[in-house]
């Protein structure tokens, strides 16, 4: 990916992971647009990063996104961008029975259903730019799942098979995808514990490494900080270190 010159959308942008991201990118001389639910917190990303521009998007109303990303290709047309940040991840025991199963359905909306909606709306503008992107976000969990939060993890599984398949059917096109795999990282995706966790990799660090990486390895598949790596190769050590090592952390984690 060349990370200059661009123009970004970026869901999920006005907090975490997506924030960050979006104002390391801005900095490198990229049109960005941050996209999420609350206008409040939009605004304040704008306003600390003058020439930013915002959208507010719901993206668990599917029915919406058409009509949104045609709003954005015609306001601007030069989108050559798409990056998928916005997620859910809440903790959920398939041992209790009367578990509200509304929080499954809006994780898998939110991380699996809404990225392959928007990318079906947005695709026809991206194939006829010079260039372009597409940016999906799974996780370690992808691969190494944490047993407490199993439809996250089952959706982060499933963004990564699929971003497999939408590299490969876009192959000959002008249309590169990419996956960025984050570690555990120290955000509010699980409330102020995890943003104070010393467990987590901090934000700042994790921004700068993704950073390093685009800029030296600009052909790359997989964005993997060097944290994330024993998670994603983890099954590469064979059926017993994996069962091990999902043993050890998810007693670590519980």
């Amino acid at each position: 990916m060349q990370i200059t010159g661009n123009t970004i959308l970026i869901t999920g942008g006005s907090s975490g992971i997506g924030r960050a991201l979006a104002e390391a990118l801005h900095k490198e001389g990229n049109q960005l647009i941050v996209a999420g639910r609350r206008k409040s917190l939009l605004d304040e990303v704008t306003a600390a990063n003058p020439g930013m521009k915002s959208a507010v998007l719901d993206v668990q109303n599917l029915d919406s996104l058409p009509a949104f990303a045609a709003q954005i290709a015609s306001q601007f047309p030069s989108l050559n961008v798409l990056i998928h940040n916005a997620g859910i991840m809440k903790t959920e025991n398939l041992n209790e029975p009367s578990a509200d199963f509304s929080v499954v359905r809006d994780i898998v909306t939110t991380n699996l259903l809404a990225p392959l909606r928007l990318t079906a709306a947005l695709l026809p503008h991206l194939k006829r730019q010079p260039r372009a992107t597409v940016i999906t976000v799974s996780s370690g969990l992808a691969f190494m799942p944490m047993a407490s939060t199993p439809a996250y993890c089952a959706t982060k599984a499933a963004i990564h098979s699929w971003t497999q398949s939408l590299r490969y059917q876009l192959r000959e096109t002008k249309v590169e995808v990419l996956e960025l795999i984050p570690p555990y990282v120290q955000t509010e995706l699980q409330g102020q514990r995890q943003a104070t966790d010393p467990r987590a990799m901090p934000l700042a660090d994790f921004i700068a490494e993704v950073m390093q990486i685009l800029r030296t390895q600009p052909n790359a598949r997989e964005v993997l900080v060097q944290r994330v790596c024993p998670l994603r190769f983890a099954a590469e050590k064979g059926q017993a270190a994996w069962d091990e090592f999902f043993t050890t952390l998810n007693d670590r984690m519980h």
